[in-house]
């Protein structure tokens, strides 16, 4: 997989390298109204004749019926199985992309092109595609690998700082599951880095390994969903209030703090790990602000949890800063404790 990973300031041109040197039959850009101001520009020229595929950006719209309007302009533009698309944007761009390009006409080829840095970091790596579903996260997808992966950190330029702070989630769970050094090194210097490519390498290096050792997630790729069981419920939750919606990354943030939590309820992380993940965390992220209601609420979405067998919760749990354990049974009413905890911080 990481061959077919490119980072660094050299990426659009190995982006237009890979699109000459394959007999594509026709290029299509899926773009949404934000990449198609800010990342286009710089793109195209890089890209040979093709057209584009222009949606609504946001969470709200990584729908079915969203899907349907990109099936058409696919049928529309006379793609074939031997076309490629390139998706152009962040983590709802390359996952209904990717998912919209696995199962038209039974498949055609995909690249991505991430331009957030949650995508650059997390969504566009290891093949996960798909879309929500009534209000449930990913509920509808496919595992379906791209046919490469084109990494320009020049685009976190084009970020404000709440996508910064979304994306640099997924990174601190990287540290916490795989790298105990890189978390107590970081957590010290905090969000603000001149060198972006450095943490991205980083970043994508653990969760390639963990997806070549487990590319369906039969098992220990599961380690990578710490922090999205409650998070994925929260913001599943908070999607359905659109003046309290939030970003991924912030709803994993709440997620990890939850669940570092749940790990010392169960008596695999001890309180003074949970409380430096805890002060790192409460540092850079808003607190969420949750009722009695909500919590409960919140903590029912969770037994949708595609890690699920029949009516247990598996949750991916730490051992230590730097240790994953997943398949680890919770019940809702620990998931409601866990969130009180949260509210209470």
């Amino acid at each position: 997989m990481t061959e077919t990973i490119h980072i660094g300031q050299s990426a659009l041109q190995e982006l237009k390298d890979f699109l000459q040197n394959r007999a594509f039959t026709k290029v299509a850009v899926m773009v949404d109204e934000n990449t198609l101001h800010h990342c286009y520009p710089p793109v195209k020229p890089y890209l040979p004749e093709h057209d584009l595929i222009q949606v609504q950006s946001g969470e709200e719209h990584k729908t079915l019926q969203t899907c349907e309007y990109i099936w058409q302009r696919m049928t529309e533009l006379s793609l074939d199985r031997w076309s490629v698309l390139v998706n152009l944007g962040g983590g709802v761009i390359g996952d209904m992309g990717g998912f919209c390009a696995a199962v038209f006409k039974r498949g055609l080829y995909f690249v991505q092109v991430p331009t957030t840095l949650l995508a650059q970091v997390d969504a566009s790596v290891g093949g996960k595609t798909g879309i929500d579903f009534h209000g449930l996260k990913n509920h509808i997808g496919v595992y379906q690998e791209p046919q490469a992966v084109f990494i320009n950190p020049a685009f976190l330029q084009t970020l404000p700082p709440r996508q910064l702070k979304s994306g640099y989630a997924e990174i601190i769970k990287h540290w916490l599951i795989a790298d105990k050094e890189a978390f107590q090194t970081q957590r010290h210097v905090g969000l603000f880095t001149e060198d972006w490519e450095e943490l991205i390498r980083h970043s994508v290096s653990i969760k390639s390994k963990v997806v070549e050792a487990d590319p369906l997630e039969g098992g220990y790729r599961k380690v990578l969903n710490f922090g999205h069981t409650v998070g994925h419920a929260v913001e599943s939750y908070l999607l359905e209030k659109p003046e309290r919606a939030l970003l991924h990354g912030e709803a994993v943030a709440v997620g990890m703090l939850c669940e570092a939590w749940l790990s010392v309820y169960h008596k695999l992380l001890s309180q003074e790990e949970l409380d430096k993940i805890e002060t790192f965390l409460i540092s850079i992220y808003k607190k969420v602000s949750l009722t009695e209601a909500d919590i409960q609420s919140i903590a029912q979405l969770a037994l949708q949890d595609k890690k699920n067998t029949r009516t247990t919760i598996n949750c991916t749990l730490l051992s230590g800063i730097g240790k994953a354990v997943y398949d680890q049974p919770v019940t809702v009413q620990q998931i409601v404790e866990s969130l009180r905890y949260y509210s209470l911080l």
